[in-house]
């Protein structure tokens, strides 16, 4: 019988991967394309709940954009360092059924605050999922397969999200046609849709329990306390008041820094909610960038060596930023396709569901597995070249979003959608392994959390609130999503910088880390 620790494919391995590491790459396939489903099905079922609950396009954009995004953001951090320290597998396991339970507590929801609450709540679940999931690969597949690897576990992101519409027209549909008043507990087609998807995580959960956890050097484990302490103290750097008691540990100018930058962010929230009107979504992004400006300032003091390879390295920084305006682009897409072809194209749910599902599964599979091919061959020949493929997936879709945005035939429509949506899907995994080449082993959570923060605080949190909240001040949905397209010169000048300062940072990783102690 085997030990229930399996050691990782190395590089002494010649590249070949044993099947075990491809069964585990299934599994957490799976799971990534659940946590798809559960984050992505508000998109198809956003007219519904817009008309149930009384809300604008800016309040959807909340919800299916910061809502979610900050606080998945967030406590991917301290998950992230977590995954570096403990039983990544006992990680990935209390998430999903976590992130199911609060996908199906949606269904519950009465009013846009208990939506959001739910929402929020799937975030910190689904925060566990990638920095396990990502170090778990790495650790089961060699460096000259990663990219690959990675992109295929990305796939189930396009997959969760094109089976997300297709499910949640479905039951939506059947639903309301069996109890048009509503049923059990007056619950409406939206709801049951949402407790359809959520509770079948609860049973995967107990499948991904059965994974084995690879073997890692004693010293990546290693810490004086245990690890759900460390990670308790990580969080606590996020979460005022902590983050002042951190910041005075370290002295009094680090106490007036910290207080400055809540200052300012607070300052920025006030003005923008004057603005637009809209207090949830600039608390939480004024609350977002505040919690990682200190968590950082305390990573530098605590692991400066870790801080140093990622914070404090221009490629990982303009690498992250740069992929998080491509994601933003293709979040905003993901959310708003839908309820634009339904209001301004007329199109029935049912028939959008089904084609706009189908494009978005495949698009994305190919897609994203495509570019994880080229960044690895590209690699080869050169050791930036992963970047060209992120520069690629923020260029080629602005052409086919211009046509499909602007079109009357739903032909044209659903092709350039489709078309948008295989070109962004290239950089996926060319980013995410160019951040993990960035840094030691040890680090790769940390690494993994870092990232997604760009993701998230970025793309998820800004791309679906900027479409809905342009919808509503011009009143046309069309200017909403349009307005993506402005963030392709701002990514492209940050990936321009990465592609020169990369192969200078990569060369030298174990001698920055070292002058840093």
């Amino acid at each position: 019988m085997q030990d229930e620790k399996t050691a990782p494919a190395s590089e002494a391995d010649n590249g070949k991967v044993p099947a075990y590491s491809w069964y585990v790459l299934f599994t957490l396939v799976v799971v990534y394309i659940l946590n798809f489903i559960d984050r992505q099905i508000m998109s198809i079922l956003a007219v519904d709940i817009k008309a149930h609950l009384a809300l604008d396009d800016a309040q959807l954009g909340f919800l299916g954009g910061a809502a979610f995004a900050v606080f998945y953001a967030l406590f991917g951090v301290p998950l992230g360092r977590l995954a570096d320290r403990w039983h990544r597998v006992r990680l990935l396991t209390i998430g999903l059924a976590l992130w199911s339970a609060m996908t199906a507590a949606s269904g519950l929801a009465r009013n846009f605050f208990t939506l959001s609450l739910a929402r929020m709540g799937v975030g910190i679940g689904e925060a566990t999922a990638s920095p396990t999931a990502y170090s778990l690969i790495s650790d089961y597949f060699p460096a000259k397969k990663r990219a690959t690897a990675l992109a295929i576990y990305s796939s189930g992101l396009y997959l969760g999200g094109g089976v997300s519409l297709l499910i949640g027209a479905k039951i939506s549909k059947v639903w309301d046609a069996a109890y048009p008043g509503g049923g059990i507990g007056g619950l409406v087609g939206w709801q049951a849709a949402f407790l359809a998807v959520g509770l079948p995580g609860l049973l995967v959960a107990i499948w991904v329990a059965t994974l084995r956890e690879p073997e890692r050097p004693p010293q990546e484990g290693a810490s004086g306390n245990h690890p759900l302490r460390d990670f308790f103290s990580d969080l606590s750097m996020l979460l005022p008041p902590f983050t002042v008691f951190h910041a005075a540990s370290r002295g009094g100018t680090a106490v007036v820094a910290n207080l400055a930058f809540a200052a300012a962010m607070a300052a920025g929230a006030y003005l923008m909610i004057l603005i637009t009107g809209n207090y949830p979504q600039w608390v939480a992004m004024g609350f977002g960038y505040y919690a990682v400006f200190s968590w950082a300032s305390t990573l530098r003091h605590r692991d400066p060596a870790t801080f140093r390879l990622i914070w404090g390295t221009p490629a990982f920084i303009c690498t992250a930023l740069g992929y998080g305006l491509v994601s933003l682009g293709a979040y905003a897409l993901a959310f708003w396709a839908a309820p634009y072809a339904e209001v301004v194209l007329k199109l029935p749910k049912e028939e959008l569901a089904f084609i706009l599902g189908a494009n978005g599964a495949v698009s994305g599979f190919l897609g994203v597995i495509l570019g994880g091919r080229m960044s690895d061959a590209l690699r080869e020949r050169n050791p930036s070249g992963r970047i060209l493929v992120i520069m690629f997936g923020i260029l080629a879709p602005i052409v086919p979003i211009w046509i499909g945005f602007t079109t009357d035939s739903s032909i044209v429509f659903y092709v350039m959608n489709f078309l948008a949506g295989l070109f962004a899907a290239t950089a996926l995994g060319a980013a995410a392994a160019t951040t993990q080449d960035l840094v030691l082993p040890r680090m790769r959570g940390t690494a993994t959390a870092s990232f997604f923060l760009a993701t998230t605080l970025v793309g998820l949190a800004f791309g679906p609130y900027m479409v809905g909240q342009i919808s509503d001040l011009t009143g046309s949905m069309r200017v909403g999503v349009l307005s993506i397209i402005a963030v392709a010169p701002i990514s492209l000048a940050l990936l321009v910088y990465a592609y020169r300062s990369l192969p200078a940072a990569e060369a030298t990783i174990e001698e920055r880390a070292r002058n840093a102690g």
